[in-house]
């Protein structure tokens, strides 16, 4: 599989991209660094630098904070309608908009255009969740069992939130952050990923757009990211973090939330077991792996990193997955026709590279792909992996590539063991007809989210996270909103 030749919309990409303030935002205003310091932001499928970034310090962030802090008293007391609006017409911008934002989504990150535009969509989608949940806040009101008082159950913003998003989803992980917060009524410092931070920026004259206040969005850009939000977690003035990205750093997050004792919202590493009974569709089966496997190029925490298929059909499930991959093109996501597009830098590539060779060492065996794509860019060819042994570095390792190890099981009870064999527990899949199985293995399967016969499970309507070391709390859904709001009560006596 030859990379395909980037076409000349990669121009149109470029026109784009210069529009886009690179600079840091806070308190409604544009500025540099007050280093002046900036870094390159590249784009993966040809090494080239895209833009210059403003790379902001531990100054900037202290003014970033003090600005969000002084906004968060009149932003908490504004309408929800207010707020509902402005996410709308975030919404209806952000969808206006949906060529040129995957245009740069592509070029810094890398997926191809089709991917893009989906994750533009995706993205939208939590806005105009939350321009509806803003108003649908609630409380209660009982009466105490003596009788004796009222209490009165009322709903308030946690006050000034820290997040922090991963590069993977440079639109969508900001849209699921930011949209709750606003519709609970909270300020924001938000720190975008190295990576993929023209995304983020070009959000930000969006939300500004769509009438968003000074101070309530603040956002800085840096190349050494806990030189901003180390001070911004020890501030006082922060009250919540929300963090999309390795457990590694999660950790470190949540010790330093632990100081001022924030609230924390953790969406941490997966290890996505992918069970395929016998009885399963087979057919339906490698549809959904294609999916939970190749979205992003398998670069996305949901991605299904440890393929267990019974026995019986193992060679078949190996051999169908194995040429649908093959037929994949991979190249410029820019390009038309590409399905596959480079990983974000050369550390992933040779991290996944290295994962595929110790696999084959210990006795693997390369049904498709294994190795790099040659050329510029970061391309490595999809693959399949069959026989894997248990033991293999990635079968306890988030691959974030293209390659599916295939893990034979002879009963149900090993399929959960090897499943659950893992600190984490994000998401799973599960495939088979049989209802009753269905829905035993989905109660012993130690994830926080399951697909059961589909290899999709992100959606802005549902609760995403995960249990055991894949994090804390939930995004999207109903849910959403409650990691921004607190609870107080009032006992009024009778």
């Amino acid at each position: 599989m030859t990379p395909t030749a980037t076409l000349p919309v990669a121009l149109d990409a470029a026109t784009i991209i210069a529009t886009i303030n690179t600079g840091l935002f806070i308190d409604g205003a544009w500025r540099p660094a007050l280093s002046g310091a900036t870094f390159a932001v590249e784009n993966p499928a040809t090494s080239v630098v895209l833009a210059h970034v403003a790379d902001g310090g531990p100054a900037d962030a202290d003014l970033a904070i003090q600005a969000a802090g002084r906004a968060q008293k009149a932003w908490g007391k504004t309408s929800p309608r207010s707020r509902s609006e402005i996410l709308r017409r975030a919404y209806d911008l952000l969808m206006s908009r949906q060529e040129e934002l995957a245009l740069v989504i592509t070029s810094e990150m890398g997926k191809p255009l089709a991917d893009a535009r989906g994750e533009v969509a995706y993205a939208a989608e939590f806005f105009r969740w939350f321009s509806e949940e803003a108003v649908r806040v609630g409380g209660d009101h009982t009466i105490t069992g003596d009788g004796k008082h009222r209490i009165l159950v009322t709903r308030e913003p946690v006050g000034p939130c820290v997040l922090v998003t991963p590069w993977n989803f440079p639109l969508a992980m900001g849209t699921r952050k930011i949209g709750p917060a606003i519709a609970a009524g909270c300020t924001i410092v938000f720190k975008p990923a190295e990576l993929t931070p023209l995304t983020s920026l070009a959000l930000v004259d969006i939300l500004v757009e769509a009438g968003l206040p000074a101070g309530v969005l603040n956002v800085v850009t840096t190349s050494k990211a806990g030189s901003v939000v180390e001070p911004w977690m020890d501030s006082g003035i922060a009250r919540k973090v929300s963090f999309t990205g390795s457990t590694a750093v999660g950790k470190l997050l949540l010790e330093q939330a632990s100081r001022n004792v924030m609230r924390s919202s953790m969406e941490l590493g997966g290890n996505a077991p992918f069970i395929v009974c016998a009885d399963a569709d087979l057919d339906r089966a490698v549809d959904g792996a294609m999916v939970a496997k190749m979205r992003n190029m398998g670069e996305a925490c949901t991605a299904a990193n440890r393929m267990f298929v019974h026995r019986s059909v193992a060679t078949e499930f190996a051999a169908k997955l194995a040429q649908r991959m093959s037929e994949l093109s991979v190249g410029d996501g820019a390009a038309d026709g590409v399905n596959v597009g480079p990983l974000i830098e050369e550390k992933a590539l040779l991290k996944v590279q290295g994962l595929v060779d110790d696999a084959v060492a210990r006795g693997a065996s390369v049904v498709v792909g294994g190795s790099r794509e040659g050329g510029a860019g970061y391309f490595y060819q999809p693959t399949v992996l069959g026989n894997v042994s248990p033991d293999s570095l990635l079968m306890n390792t988030e691959i974030f590539g293209p390659v599916a190890p295939v893990v034979p099981f002879d009963t149900e009870d090993e399929a959960v063991e090897l499943a659950n064999n893992t600190p984490w527990g994000l998401v799973g899949y599960l495939y088979t007809q049989d209802i009753d199985r269905a829905f035993r293995l989905g109660e012993d399967l130690e994830v926080g989210m399951l697909g059961l016969n589909t290899g999709m499970v992100s959606n802005p309507f549902a609760p995403f996270g995960g249990v055991k070391q894949s994090g804390l709390g939930r995004e999207g859904g109903k849910l959403g909103i409650d990691e921004y709001l607190e609870y107080k009560y009032l006992a009024i006596p009778r």
